[in-house]
């Protein structure tokens, strides 16, 4: 699900972000309350979600909340562009949330920041999507349960690219191309997001190669990799690019709005895209680059995780088990009635009705057979290095190789002090 719509967030920083726990001091009370009564350091339970921009997200988490007859569940709804930061400095203090919602990352687990959930998951572990299980597992404990699947793709209008006589790209080189021929006075041809990195980690894919190896060994310094940045570097300078759309990459009113011909984004918005139009919305991965490469999907998405060194651990794990494992049927409303994402658990994906027909079902096979999981061993440090390669190949004309050489040796120097 995408951001708070109302804000310039940039929804890839936080579907990566690490544990920031230097980020001291206290945290004002956020959004509203739910449940009944309780608090993180009370009898009660306490949640934090972030602020969603499809309408009836809130209301449904708090639904969900209210039904729970165990314990009250308090629900901090955290708006705004820092959710993170906000996280992260409450998890500092006595009024630290019981349960939240994140992404797994290996910092939480080394910190002792959240709680091993495999004796919840275990029993229903092979009912889940496999990456997801892998994603969230580290040492053979299982930590933070998978809420929802958000695979990312280009968006396109196929009238526009009958009008320009364009078929749609199986390469990255053939992007470029469809970009500049669907360019006009009015539309862009294509939009990245304002920064471009919301596709970095596919341009690495896409390329043939990966951020990490299987033992956690720097693995996208490939020529490959330098290739695929000079054609985006050529692509930023074309002028078939949008750079400066009002919302970025997560929200679609670029493409809907008629801004650009191309949109990287979610199929959470795929309704929304729907609705404004109708069916003149196609689909496709980030496509290869070079001869080594091959398709790719980016999927995002959203887990739940126990605060270990909270008062409730226990009862917060209940909870977790109760919602997110136990009660399928408020799973699949929270993916499938609030923009559109793939429930993790396999048994959903495949009964879910409205994922079954026309450019949801679409999205699910691109998902299925080109789809990539973040590595918990990718820290943001990491992307951060990476953010900087995508601003100095390509925004500033960088030598891409230099760019991956200076990254490298970032994230070997980081992932030595993970791992050893």
């Amino acid at each position: 699900m995408s951001a708070s719509s109302n804000t310039n967030w940039d929804r890839r920083n936080v579907l990566r972000a690490a544990m920031g726990l230097a980020a001291a001091g206290g945290l004002a009370a956020c959004g509203s309350n739910t449940g009944r009564s309780g608090g993180g350091s009370g009898d009660g339970l306490v949640q934090y979600f972030h602020a969603y921009g499809e309408a009836g997200v809130e209301q449904a988490v708090k639904r969900y909340a209210k039904a729970y007859d165990k314990t009250d569940v308090t629900t901090q709804w955290i708006t705004g562009s820092n959710f993170e930061q906000k996280l992260f400095a409450a998890l500092l203090t006595k009024n630290a949330p019981d349960v939240f919602e994140f992404h797994p990352q290996i910092q939480l687990i080394k910190s002792g920041q959240v709680a091993d959930l495999t004796d919840i998951i275990e029993p229903v572990k092979d009912d889940f999507n496999a990456a997801d299980i892998t994603s969230h597992t580290v040492d053979g404990k299982i930590y933070g349960v998978r809420m929802i699947d958000d695979p990312q793709f280009f968006f396109y209008r196929p009238s526009l690219f009958e009008k320009a006589k364009v078929e749609v790209p199986t390469t990255l080189e053939e992007l470029i191309e469809a970009a500049d021929k669907l360019t006009t006075n009015k539309v862009k041809g294509a939009y990245l997001g304002n920064n471009l990195t919301p596709v970095q980690h596919n341009l690495i894919w896409s390329a043939g190669a990966d951020t990490l190896t299987a033992d956690n060994k720097p693995a996208f310094n490939t020529d490959g990799v330098a290739d695929g940045l000079k054609q985006l570097r050529s692509l930023f300078t074309s002028g078939n690019l949008l750079l400066d759309a009002p919302a970025d990459w997560w929200d679609p009113s670029a493409f809907t709005q008629g801004l650009a011909a191309i949109q990287w984004c979610g199929m959470w918005a795929m309704p929304a895209m729907q609705q404004a139009l109708g069916d003149d919305i196609g689909i496709f991965p980030f496509p290869k680059v070079g001869t080594a490469g091959k398709d790719s999907v980016y999927n995002g998405g959203w887990s739940m995780f126990v605060n270990a060194k909270g008062k409730n651990v226990e009862a917060a794990k209940e909870y977790v088990k109760w919602l997110w494992i136990d009660k399928k049927e408020y799973q699949e409303d929270f993916a499938t009635s609030y923009g559109f994402h793939i429930p993790p658990r396999t048994s959903l994906a495949e009964s879910a009705s409205k994922l079954k027909a026309g450019l949801p079902a679409e999205g699910v096979k691109l998902f299925n057979e080109f789809g990539h999981f973040d590595n918990i061993g990718w820290t943001q440090s990491m992307i951060a290095s990476f953010n900087d390669v995508m601003a100095n190949a390509v925004r500033k004309n960088g030598d891409p190789k230099a760019q991956l050489d200076a990254c490298e040796k970032k994230v070997d120097a980081e992932l030595k002090k993970l791992f050893g």
